[in-house]
């Protein structure tokens, strides 16, 4: 073969590569961006299962703060449990927040995204020590003060927990999905996943620790609101 000819086969080559990765990347683009055709799953998550009483925390008041009772709030996350092809991109810019205040976390439930950094400052007059032992993300922050704050970047997928060595009655839960499409339920069990492509998904609901429910969903060709209601024992 001529040096010539190689030279024009390999011009080609590099022609029909960059045309492939063009289209490649311009469907991927299409399927990742919302539509007006997009849909949104919305519905009420009712909670029948046991809550444990509101409790007066120890050791807040002698420390020369009120003393406060706090109320076990606990939300349920409803989620997608695959999301649409290309629907997420990871942004290693995002940033959540669970801080220690009255010796709980708050939020109790904190949803992110892969390559989400949480921060968890203390509000309390007490030190305060966060850590984790879960599979995916093991950590300990040593004990901390008052107004300091320290950071985790959750890079995987999957639930982590988290807890205080000074107080044992602390705990809470980053949830940490590969896609944008989930929600936690507000103080009324309502919550909604917007900019859901048409298709056919698996909702689940988890609340606790635990998926308690999953279920089929599909968002029609022509979007709109699709009314999906649990209810967990």
């Amino acid at each position: 073969m001529s040096a010539t000819r190689s030279t024009l086969l390999t011009s080609r080559l590099v022609r029909v590569l960059a045309a492939v990765v063009a289209v490649s990347m311009l469907g991927v683009w299409r399927d990742a961006r919302p539509s007006a055709a997009d849909g949104a799953i919305a519905g009420h998550v009712e909670i029948k299962r046991n809550r444990a009483a509101a409790e007066e925390r120890p050791n807040v008041a002698s420390l020369g703060a009120p003393s406060v009772r706090q109320p076990e709030i606990r939300p349920a996350v409803v989620y997608l449990d695959t999301g649409p092809r290309g629907a997420f991109e990871p942004d290693e810019s995002a940033r959540a927040t669970m801080t220690q205040r009255d010796q709980t976390f708050v939020p109790h439930v904190l949803p992110v995204t892969v390559g989400t950094t949480v921060d968890f400052p203390n509000a309390d007059l007490t030190f305060h020590n966060v850590f984790s032992l879960s599979k995916i993300k093991s950590f300990d922050l040593g004990r901390y003060a008052k107004g300091l704050s320290k950071s985790v970047r959750f890079d995987r997928p999957g639930v982590v927990q988290v807890f205080c060595d000074i107080h044992s009655h602390m705990r809470g839960f980053v949830l940490v999905f590969a896609h944008r499409f989930f929600a936690v339920t507000d103080v009324a069990g309502r919550y909604r996943i917007g900019r859901v492509p048409p298709g056919s998904y698996t909702l689940a609901v988890w609340y606790e620790g635990e998926v308690r429910e999953t279920r089929p969903a599909v968002v029609p060709d022509a979007g709109g609101d699709v009314i999906a209601d649990f209810v967990v024992r």
